[in-house]
């Protein structure tokens, strides 16, 4: 019998099978130090470089750390320039600050990802390096992005923390630039709480990722504990348990440091954590490895719900209903291998409908209420003016994710699917 309690959720631990839980409590207690199971991130570094088809991967703890090793690594000048495109989270930018860089931000286009006219308008003589995000899985114009950094001498960095197994024109992204980084967190393609990875085909590149990853050393094992526990409580205290006592049980865990959180205070104020940059401990890295081995199985399954979504908003959107004038799909282009992290839409009245969702256990995503993310981010700390991406700022906080990953049922996708066309 289904359990009234539990919610249909997109975070909060969400690619979490049971086996996953079961090697999360193995390795709980099996780990009292970082040097515990130090062969598993190399291991995790070939399974990856072996799937990506690259010559090197190096893995950290997040990808802040993974975008942090390429930059050391490509020594810019101090107070280079590094764009990146709006609609993204502070996660993007505080690691380009932390490294002595300026972030300059470039508006997004109807796909959500970077609009390469407006990269092209925002390069300067200090411009140095172009990241380009794969916006929920999305894959980006990278035919036009490569020819404005061919034209201008820019570094091409891909953002593929949403978009790990995506393809452009049968490429895999990750594949178009000097490098990439992946992140492996809560909440991403594939989960080890956190986590993420460098991956380049550039050997004197890959030599200073090394050398940095081999510097920074790891996180405190209590931190790594602190990981570990996450698919363990969420998945058999916390979500059980969600409308009732789960939710106080996840402020109460994260408020005493028994759980981590997503994004610490400090980055909302572009500090840095003390646990970054740091390398990947060997029990995060088992359970990225298990994880990326159900890569495919978790994308078709993705890639199935968002048709489920396509077909039935498509239909109703055909039936020239004057309710949802203002309801906007995400591209689906046939000719990209689009993952789905998230399946987007757009409504003018989001806010609104995701509280409601809320509070009939539908635990919906917003995803970007703010050009930088998340909404309490300090603007100014990231180095955003306001009014220069529009496009974003039209775009901010119309948005409401819905699910795709592993757990969510056909059935559950058509309930959020009735629920969104009666709202």
């Amino acid at each position: 019998m289904p359990n009234p309690f539990l919610p249909i959720s997109i975070s909060l631990s969400p690619n979490t099978q049971p086996d996953d839980i079961d090697l999360a409590q193995k390795l709980l207690a099996q780990t009292k130090q970082n040097a515990d199971f130090d062969g598993a991130p190399r291991s995790l570094e070939n399974q990856f470089k072996k799937y990506l088809g690259v010559k090197h991967a190096s893995s950290f703890n997040s990808g802040r750390s993974s975008l942090m090793a390429i930059l050391n690594g490509l020594e810019l000048p101090s107070g280079s320039q590094v764009l990146l495109q709006a609609l993204t989270c502070n996660a993007a930018a505080n690691p380009i600050r932390w490294s002595g860089l300026e972030p300059v931000f470039v508006d997004c286009d109807n796909t959500y990802n970077l609009d390469a006219a407006d990269l092209a308008k925002k390069i300067t003589p200090r411009s140095r390096a172009v990241i380009v995000q794969h916006t929920f899985g999305l894959p980006a114009d990278m035919d036009a992005i490569i020819k404005i950094c061919q034209k201008n001498n820019l570094i091409l960095i891909e953002d593929c923390a949403h978009a790990l197994g995506a393809a452009y024109h049968q490429q895999k992204v990750g594949t178009f630039g000097k490098a990439a980084f992946f992140s492996f967190s809560r909440d991403k393609i594939i989960s080890c709480v956190y986590g993420g990875i460098a991956a380049t085909s550039d050997d004197q590149l890959a030599q200073k990722i090394a050398a940095y990853q081999e510097k920074i050393g790891f996180p405190p094992t209590s931190w790594t504990r602190q990981q570990l526990r996450h698919p363990i409580l969420m998945n058999r205290l916390i979500l059980p348990t969600y409308s009732i006592l789960g939710k106080y049980l996840l402020v109460l865990f994260q408020q005493v440091n028994v759980l981590s959180k997503a994004v610490h205070w400090k980055e909302k104020r572009g500090l840095c954590p003390d646990y970054f940059p740091r390398r990947l401990p060997g029990a995060l890295a088992l359970l990225a490895s298990h994880q990326l081995e159900k890569l495919d199985k978790y994308n078709s399954h993705r890639q199935k719900t968002a048709q489920i979504y396509f077909q039935a908003f498509g239909e109703y959107l055909a039936s020239n209903n004057k309710k949802l004038l203002s309801f906007h799909l995400p591209p689906n282009p046939s000719d990209h291998q689009s993952v789905f992290l998230r399946f987007t839409l757009r409504r003018d009245n989001a806010a609104q409908i995701i509280k409601k969702a809320w509070s009939k256990n539908l635990l919906l995503g917003d995803w970007y209420r703010t050009p930088v993310d998340p909404f309490d981010t300090l603007p100014e700390t990231v180095g955003y003016q306001k009014g220069s991406c529009p496009r974003a700022e039209e775009f901010a906080g119309t948005m409401i994710n819905l699910p795709t990953h592993i757990n969510i049922s056909e059935n559950q996708a058509r309930q959020i699917i009735n629920f969104l066309l009666q709202n």
